[in-house]
């Protein structure tokens, strides 16, 4: 045999897999081959969505399940044995793999990352790959795991049918964590993007301690009930058994695992502080569920509950962790063992990719001036000033300024065809939640006479609004559709289909802004929800352009005074009210405990009457004077530049020459490949033909753009083909043929008639059926091919 002539797949099954499995590998447990560990990034262009490729590795080799130990990436015998490492150690290093093997079929080479010093790679025969037992002891070794801790790290996931596998990076944060704590580490801190899965996390860290017999008594924390029960009966549903959520004021200790909000088991008094009836080491593992909102200043009442239970084991879980001079997650936990990011979520297809829509309005870019003496609609005299977009619907209410904004979301979602498409507001406050209900109302009068359910205020004060808060998060359930609300829905509302995010309060705080597009990262595909769309009218996606945007936790040395919130702002994590939590336990949506109105959410200062004045004027014309479509760039930022200019600077990243695009033109056998190859870096060229013209290809798109090149229509190129006499050496057929391929491409584009199913079309059932065209007409397959890659280069002989 041949092994030159060997297919990759070939090389696997005869060569590589036997070496393996003689090395002690089972093939049922602990191989894995075609591993597929990303789901391919969700590339939206115009209306239609697409994904892009998976990340596959060839071979993954596991010493227990889920504790993978070594990746392989093969090659054909035609590439040097070393041909995958680069690849290999790529994908070992996203998948946290120690051990990478490259081979081609005449042996391995082997990189060992455990390794920092002296020979890390080196060549191994086939009958030398190493055992499961061997990597493992290598591997324990490295890290420096003991036979007792190894009772713990190698504990058994939890499975059934109803548990999905974890996602790769869901794998890496667990076995850290377990790893961690196995060896005696006392905080660990992890970082995950908002919809990236925290709470099962936390439920297999648990598990796997909980069942090990590592840890034997769980505390749950989080400051919401939702978060709680939702928690109780969903993620942790296989441990209902060992689980009691603390009550009603009353330490129940008949459970293993204990749930509770902070706020129950603290207090203003002594008597309050329920957590002081359990003993100081009673439990041995706390997970603090969205541990920025208050375990990390040293002064809260929620720090008191964790400073209690010093000798427990703390793990902290955020997807905004709270990094300022006097605020710090980082000091209380250490750095962090594990960050998974928004921008890495959509890289790997497991989140959904945004476009932003930033709309300018006459009187916050210009600002207002009233006249002097101005009255408003109920009496009152304007103070004399200039009144800016911070001022609107916080101290001056402009009426045609919300109506403004209620008919441009209106209009939008009308065109878009997108009128049941889930859509939240975020309004100032509740009074502004309540006039953009109104104004959205009067806009959509036909589907309100419909369901006046249709558009609904969803706010601390409103127990009917907070009755259909569950509707609106269940996909099944159309309404509500529109909903507004000011802080209630920032977070942990678990809101899958909702499409559109439509931003009218001014928001400072990096951490809020990162908790409402996590209202829309969610992905269902089920139901069409594949990206969202955040239209901004307070220019709050400027927050973007910050460098930490999606970086790294790194403390801040100096506290940005635009981050802190005004004494009256309504924010989440400072109008808190920790001490009055019992006789509201049923409440399924209490946030913090109860506020002045005894409905367990939020405060809203204004609402409460808190000295907040508003002047109201109902006769300032206002009016919409730009809107700019913004995307989701290839790099994780979002695209600031025109389209034209951004497409020019990566295409000339791709192709730094003219040359260099025209010579892969021409090597590009289908010219769709190199356009959906484009695509995938980022590259919107569809929509760029609306910018520049729409009767220019890919070809002439890319030369006019990037390189400067006059532009030829497809018209012109076609024309140009006929003229030069090119269609001589062919019969009457063939060239009848290649004449209405050629006006399908002046009217419709390369691709379409790169594919012989083209063929198929009416336009050519006067010539004859596909395999008539092509025996007959041609002379077969072969020669068919060759007559449209002749046609193809006669395109484009004249760039």
């Amino acid at each position: 045999m041949n092994k030159k002539s060997l297919s990759e797949a070939s090389i696997i099954s005869k060569y590589i897999m036997p070496a393996v499995e003689s090395a002690g590998w089972d093939r049922q447990k602990q191989i894995a081959q075609e591993v597929s560990f990303t789901d391919g990034r969700i590339i939206v262009r115009k209306k239609v969505v697409t994904r892009g490729k998976t990340k596959r590795a060839d071979i993954i080799l596991y010493y227990k399940n889920n504790l993978p130990l070594a990746i392989i990436e093969a090659k054909d015998n035609n590439h040097s044995i070393d041909a995958g490492m680069q690849q290999g150690l790529g994908y070992g290093e996203t998948l946290d793999i120690p051990f990478v093997y490259s081979s081609n079929g005449d042996g391995f080479i082997e990189h060992d990352r455990t390794k920092t010093g002296g020979t890390i790679e080196h060549e191994l025969s086939l009958d030398k790959f190493p055992s499961p037992d061997e990597l493992w002891e290598r591997y324990k070794t490295w890290k420096g795991i003991t036979e007792e801790q190894e009772k713990v790290v190698t504990h058994n996931y939890y499975y059934d049918q109803d548990c999905f596998p974890p996602r790769y990076y869901q794998r890496i944060a667990i076995n850290r964590t377990v790893e961690a704590i196995a060896k005696g580490q006392d905080k660990v801190l992890l970082v995950m993007a908002t919809g990236t899965g925290k709470t099962y996390t936390a439920f297999q860290i648990v598990y796997r301690l909980f069942k090990s017999g590592g840890k034997k008594r769980v505390l749950y924390l989080a400051d919401r009930n939702i978060l709680v029960d939702q928690t109780i009966i969903g993620d942790f549903k296989p441990l209902k058994e060992n689980i009691n959520k603390i009550k009603n004021r009353t330490a129940d200790k008949s459970r293993e695992i204990q749930f509770a909000l902070y706020q129950s088991l603290t207090g203003e008094t002594e008597e309050k502080k329920l957590f002081k009836k359990y003993s100081k080491d009673y439990f041995d593992l706390i997970i603090i569920d969205e541990c920025h909102r208050g375990s990390a200043k040293d002064d809260s009442a929620w720090r008191e509950i964790l400073d209690h239970f010093d000798s427990a084991t703390k793990v902290g879980l955020t997807a905004t962790p709270k990094e300022t001079k006097d605020v710090s997650n980082i000091d209380y936990f250490g750095e962090a063992i594990f960050t998974y990011s928004l921008k890495q979520g959509i890289e790997d297809g497991f989140l959904a990719p945004y476009k932003v829509i930033r709309v300018g309005i006459d009187r916050d870019l210009e600002g207002y001036r009233p006249e002097k003496g101005k009255i408003d609609k109920y009496g009152e005299v304007l103070e004399d000033r200039i009144y800016n977009k911070k001022d609107f619907d916080r101290t001056l209410v402009l009426e045609k300024r919300t109506e403004i904004v209620a008919k441009y979301v209106s209009d939008y979602l009308k065109k878009n065809n997108k009128r049941m498409a889930k859509t939240i507001f975020f309004c100032t406050d509740i009074d502004h939640a309540n006039r953009m209900r109104r104004a959205l109302a009067n806009e959509n009068s036909d589907l309100v006479a419909e369901n006046p359910k249709y558009v609904m205020k969803i706010t601390g004060d409103d127990d009917e609004g907070k009755d259909e808060l569950e509707n609106f998060i269940t996909p099944s359930e159309k309404y509500p559709t529109l909903v507004t609300t000011s802080k209630l829905l920032t977070t942990g509302v678990d809101c899958k289909t909702c499409e559109f995010i439509v931003i009218d309060s001014e928001i400072n705080s990096m951490i809020e802004f990162k908790q409402i597009l996590g209202r829309g990262t969610r992905i269902r595909e089920d139901y069409g929800k594949m990206y969202f769309t955040l239209i901004d009218f307070r220019d709050v996606s400027r927050l973007f352009a910050d460098e930490d945007f999606d970086g790294d936790p790194v403390r801040i040395k100096e506290v940005n005074t635009d981050d802190i919130p005004d004494e009256d702002d309504e924010n989440p994590d400072e109008l808190i009210d920790d001490t009055n939590e019992e006789g509201n336990e049923n409440n399924p949506y209490n946030e913090a405990g109860n506020n002045a109105g005894g409905n367990g959410f939020i405060k809203d200062p204004f609402d409460e009457g808190q000295g907040r004045k508003k002047y109201v004027v109902d006769d300032v014309q206002v009016m919409v004077i730009n809107d700019r479509v913004m995307y989701y760039g290839a790099d994780g930022k979002l695209i600031t530049e025109s389209l034209k200019d951004y497409t020019k600077n990566n295409i000339r990243k791709e192709f730094a020459t003219l040359d260099e695009f025209l010579r892969k033109w021409s090597e590009t056998e289908k010219k769709e490949e190199l356009r959906l190859h484009l695509e995938e870096e980022g590259i919107f060229l569809e929509d760029l033909i609306d910018e520049v013209g729409n009767d220019m290809d890919t070809f002439d798109l890319i030369c006019h753009v990037a390189y400067d090149m006059p532009a030829l229509t497809r018209k012109e190129r076609a024309n140009n083909v006929k003229k030069r006499n090119y269609f001589g050496k062919y019969g009457e057929k063939a060239r009848i043929v290649l004449e209405k391929l050629l006006d399908k491409y002046a009217n419709e584009g390369i691709e379409n008639i790169e594919d012989i199913k083209v063929l198929k079309l009416p336009d050519f059932q006067d010539i004859g059926t596909q395999l008539e065209i092509v025996k007959k007409v041609f002379g077969g397959k072969k020669e068919y091919e060759k007559a449209v890659k002749e046609l193809v280069k006669e395109l484009y002989t004249i760039a």
